[in-house]
């Protein structure tokens, strides 16, 4: 509940709401004291090999003496009958390192042996002074469970009450057996709002909202699930950055400018905007096609890089955490002291990408052997290690995406519920050797995910539709979960930085212009009827004249330079090329295909200059055994704000070179050697395989307004950074729920929302509102998918005055976003 609205005084401003107050200034030192001058030691490597070692014998597993078992982190604390083992956060405290230092032979531990070296001794106190934290997942217990590999279908329990969803009669069954009372059902607006931020990670506009509210349909929820998951560019832009943290992919960063890394962005885009099944995504992507290629290839790093880092080994670390939810990391340099994995098996999976024998490593040091190209669950099938590279990889999507290989499914649907719930049905979703809480619940959906074509949709539709999604969240404490995690319900859920940045955005119509990710904000349908007739020629160099066939291999420069007159509304472009190309438009590498039969296409809004000179530069390459047919075909259509169109079509004002630009579209010295493109008379073939698609998708690239910018598709920045967005060197499948130190002060203080904000006051101050209180109901609507109390109401009034300034309008939006509700999804 709002309190009091924030003024800016002397150069400070203060935000106060009921659950935080916030000074916009001298939080610096608060940051500086809780950060920590050194990196947090590495528990897998650094603190269990001492514990193995030295304590494993007598407190592991079964053997527990003098009461005290190491077997988890709960018990490791807690110690034996001589009381605590260590106090996390003081290693003064704890009868640990006073047994492992003491001279008392009587007290001290191993009782037998050689005493820890002092650099080990040094190493645990460090530990416990950091926190003693312990790797989740992790247990020196021999494990008990072993996932099943295979698919099982679940007898589902009888319906309760009418709740005839499958989730909720496995839920049902499992809140009975637990005793536990069902959670109520939300309101229409918080069902609508949590509905649209899970898919499509937009706020509710308060105009739709009022329209579902009134609704008085039995089935209205059912509708606006689907409708919901029916806007397929919104789908995806906000779909986007699950995929992008899952598949180390991003706009810029480490790698991109060195050449050591290539973005999957437009086909990840893509592949989401057609709700592409996810097998296909999952082959597509181990057996990649050059568009798909950067996740498999990974990073080359610059430099000397350690042998867990070569892009053979971060292949099979990909891969299995990806597609399986195991982490291969700590089996990359030596058997898993976390789980099962052994080292043989990582590089069984490195070795089907490895163009020679890979060698072994252990611990950065030779093993002298090499090992083979195989896959982990055997049972399923092998590889054949003596095939090349390219059908080795083939063969692992294969069995991957085997019908019987149920770890595949079981992965990818617990990582959805954890998205839309809150916690995973294994937890961490990375985890997936440990126990779910229902095996049912993870395997139907598992099963149902497969029967229903591997439609991520689908999934979410059904999870979207029960009872128990639509259920009020789970209040937790840092007790809840002690000592065991029992399912009560969903938990709420911190917005993601994009997230964030979007509905700061929707609220204030200050998103940019432009957005920074190569993507068609479209779903084009090819087939789509169209009177539209293509302006497009084919063309090519002089090696297709008449009487000549231009050479196999062929590979030349097309370009075509042209001003456009006017503010640029809708631009977009359509491109083939018998047999490859790559467009590069201003420079910047908009599309790219090896397949003649099949239009690409690209929006242009973001990369061409209004009132400017621009320029179209192809990089096309003809194929083949021997000289053949080659042509390339573009249309590129502008639609200016004054309604009026330009076209840029390949024709006799184009120009080609046998001078080939760099990767980055750009020559650092302009050819002198262009000459006029030659026009090759269209075979047949061509005719009727692109005519008709490329003229209907160019008419539907142009249609309609351009979508609100989202940041899923722009670079990071300060603010999304300290908000929880990764810089994607590495794969992060759960963000912190927890808001740190960093991101109130950026929050607080930021010049980057501090510039959003204002922007968007002015915007809302020079509209017509009916009073100050219609504006606070409408921001209110908006923010929370609710009215103001009337506490609220009268504290805004207070606040705001008798007519909207831009400054009263700029602190009632730092108020509002400051809100823990307004950052949560409840």
């Amino acid at each position: 509940m709002l309190k009091k609205t924030p003024r800016r005084k002397n150069g400070r401003t203060f935000a106060v709401s009921q659950d935080i107050i916030v000074m916009r200034s001298g939080l610096l030192l608060l940051f500086i004291a809780s950060t920590s001058a050194f990196a947090a030691l590495d528990f897998s490597h650094q603190v269990v090999p001492i514990l193995r070692t030295h304590c494993a014998e007598c407190h592991t597993g079964s053997k527990k003496k003098g009461g005290f078992s190491m077997n988890d982190r709960a018990a490791f604390i807690a110690g034996g009958e001589n009381g605590a083992a260590v106090v996390a956060g003081d290693a003064t405290k704890g009868l640990l390192l006073e047994a492992i230092t003491t001279s008392d032979e009587d007290k001290q531990m191993p009782p037998k042996g050689k005493r820890l070296p002092a650099a080990e001794v040094a190493i645990l106190k460090a530990w416990i002074n950091e926190g003693a934290s312990w790797d989740a997942g992790f247990t020196f217990k021999k494990a008990s469970y072993e996932p099943p590999l295979k698919p099982r279908v679940v007898e589902l329990p009888p319906v309760v009450e009418g709740r005839a969803n499958p989730v909720d009669r496995i839920v049902d069954a499992h809140l009975l057996k637990n005793n536990l009372e069902r959670p109520s059902t939300l309101t229409d607006e918080a069902f609508m709002r949590r509905l649209t931020l899970d898919l499509v990670g937009l706020l509710p506009e308060p105009v739709a909202l009022a329209a579902f509210v009134a609704d008085k349909a039995p089935d209205k929820r059912a509708k606006l699930i689907k409708a919901t998951l029916g806007k397929d560019v919104a789908y995806a832009d906000h779909w986007l950055t699950f995929w992008n943290d899952l598949l180390r992919n991003d706009y810029t960063g480490t790698g991109f400018i060195t050449g050591g890394r290539k973005q999957i962005t437009t086909w990840l885009y893509k592949s989401l905007v057609d709700n592409k099944p996810y097998n296909q995504m999952a082959r597509e992507l181990i057996a990649p096609t050059p568009e798909s290629a950067g996740f498999s290839e990974g990073i080359k790093w610059r430099g000397t890089v350690s042998a867990g880092q070569t892009t053979e080994i971060q292949f099979a670390q990909s891969v299995s955490q990806t597609f399986l939810g195991i982490n291969m990391k700590c089996a990359s340099c030596h058997d898993s002291f976390i789980d099962r994995w052994k080292l043989d098996e990582a590089y069984g999976l490195a070795a089907v990408v490895a163009e020679k024998p890979l060698e072994v490593f252990r611990c950065d040091k030779p093993e002298g052997r090499t090992q083979k190209a195989s896959w982990l669950f055997p049972e399923l099938g092998q590889i054949d290690a003596s095939k090349p590279v390219a059908s080795r990889q083939q063969q692992l999507a294969a069995l991957m995406t085997h019908p019987q290989n149920g770890r595949f499914t079981r992965t990818i649907v617990n990582r959805l519920w954890h998205r839309l719930m809150g916690r995973g049905i294994v937890h961490p979703v990375d985890t997936m050797q440990t126990e779910p809480w229902s095996a049912d619940l993870l395997d139907f959906l598992a099963v149902d995910f497969a029967e229903n074509g591997y439609d991520l949709k689908h999934t979410m539709e059904l999870v979207c539709a029960s009872q128990i999604y639509q259920s009020k969240v789970q209040v937790v404490s840092k007790d809840t979960d002690s000592p065991t995690f029992v399912f009560r319900g969903p938990r709420s859920k911190r917005l993601t930085a994009e997230q964030f940045v979007d509905a700061v955005w929707q609220i204030t119509s200050a998103a940019p212009a432009r957005v920074d990710a190569v993507v068609v904000r479209s779903k084009l349908d090819p087939k789509a009827p169209s009177d539209e007739k293509p302006a497009a020629q084919w063309i090519w160099s002089a090696s297709a004249a008449e009487g000549k066939v231009p050479a196999a291999g062929e590979t030349i420069a097309l370009r075509r330079k042209f001003s456009v007159k006017g503010e640029i509304r809708r631009a977009g472009a359509v491109i083939t090329c018998d047999n490859e190309y790559t467009l590069y438009v201003n420079g910047r590498q908009m599309s790219s295909g090896t397949n003649w039969e099949s239009v690409g296409s690209a929006s242009l809004e973001t990369v061409l200059k209004s009132n400017g000179s621009n320029e179209l530069l192809v990089v096309a390459k003809n194929a083949g055994n021997g000289p053949n047919a080659a042509g390339l075909f573009v249309d590129v259509r502008i639609v200016t704000t004054d309604g009026k169109e330009q076209q840029i079509s390949s024709d006799a004002a184009w120009e080609w070179s046998p001078t080939l630009p760099p990767a980055t579209g750009k020559y650092k010295t302009t050819p002198n050697n262009w000459k006029p493109a030659t026009i090759v008379a269209a075979l047949p073939v061509w005719s009727g395989k692109i005519n008709a698609p490329a003229a209907s998708m160019l008419a539907q690239l142009i249609a309609g307004d351009i979508p609100m910018a989202r940041d899923s598709l722009m670079k990071s920045d300060f603010l999304t950074r300290t908000l929880g967005r990764p810089n994607r060197d590495q794969i992060v499948s759960m963000r912190p729920n927890d808001l740190g130190t960093l991101e109130a002060i950026d929050l607080a203080n930021g010049p980057i929302l501090a510039g959003i904000l204002d922007a968007g006051a002015k915007k809302l101050a020079s509209q017509t509102w009916a009073s100050p209180e219609a504006f606070v109901e409408w921001l209110y609507r908006f923010a929370f998918s609710r009215s103001p109390t009337p506490e609220e109401l009268a504290a805004a009034r207070e606040a705001l005055g008798a007519t909207l300034s831009e400054e009263g309008v700029q602190d009632m939006l730092w108020a509002v976003c400051m809100q823990p509700e307004f950052q949560l999804v409840r």
